[in-house]
């Protein structure tokens, strides 16, 4: 059972009116206290993301995002959208498949990876560069680092191992000068694991958590996605990882991305 000072200890009253009596189940929980709810005993479920005051979660894009993107590929349907005193919230239809990380697919872990993979080249494939709203970039996220900088927000020790050597100003240096372009996608925003939905035959069928869609270097996703299958499957799978999306390695476009995504 949750602690009192866990965010899922207490379900939000907008939460518990949505569910309208279904059962409320807290089944993800991010670094700024964000808590995703599964609604209802079975399929087809229904999920309501709460972003307390303060999380700093900006749910409304979100939505604006799932809305965009659901043209194109298969995310969650967005079905209401709304905010209270405490918080903001946005509930969607739920897609059927598990996710990569799930009990069944860290147990057959070269399906999974090859899924993420595939499934992330396919949503760069579809997702159309010239029609996308929303940017990603480089340029706006150095932006973001500088500023949680200057307010003191650049904490090193919840920085990834590989970087907590660096000074936070040697850090942003290495930021300063972004890569040359490789290819301008649409990205996903969040490309770890756990964000691609596999189906029952083992292949992808669709993404969530796509709060910070927008256009960037492919890298920007395939530094971060590479990197986490390491982190949820243990060491030696990044390369399958590349070979399955079809691109070959760029330890310099990697490094790069990997510092960027801990420091914005």
């Amino acid at each position: 059972m949750p602690h009192e000072s866990d965010p899922r200890a207490v379900v939000p009253e907008a939460v518990a009116s949505i569910a309208r009596g279904r059962r409320v189940e807290a089944v993800w929980v991010n670094q700024l206290g964000g808590v995703t709810y599964r609604l209802g005993e079975q399929a087809p479920h229904e999920f309501v993301k709460w972003a307390p005051v303060g999380s700093g979660l900006d749910l409304r894009a979100e939505a604006a995002r799932l809305e965009w993107a659901a043209r194109y590929t298969n995310v969650p349907r967005v079905l209401n959208h709304g905010v209270t005193e405490g918080g903001e919230w946005l509930a969607t239809a739920g897609i059927a498949g598990e996710s990569a990380v799930s009990e069944r697919w860290r147990a057959g872990p070269q399906i999974a990876v090859v899924s993420v993979g595939a499934g992330l080249r396919a949503l760069h494939d579809a997702l159309p560069v010239a029609s996308c709203p929303f940017s990603w970039s480089a340029e706006r996220r150095v932006d973001i680092a500088l500023r949680n900088a200057a307010d003191g927000q650049q904490r090193r020790r919840e920085w990834h191992s590989s970087h907590r050597h660096l000074t936070v100003e040697t850090a942003l240096e290495r930021l300063s000068t972004p890569p040359d372009l490789d290819r301008l996608v649409v990205c996903h925003g969040d490309a770890c694991a756990p964000n691609t939905l596999i189906g029952s035959d083992g292949s992808w069928i669709g993404h969530v958590d796509l709060g910070t869609l927008g256009l960037a270097d492919r890298w920007a996703d395939l530094a971060v996605a590479s990197w986490s299958v390491e982190w949820n499957f243990g060491p030696g799978w990044e390369q399958l990882l590349l070979d399955s999306y079809g691109v070959d390695a760029d330890p310099d476009r990697t490094a790069y991305y990997r510092l960027l995504w801990d420091l914005a």
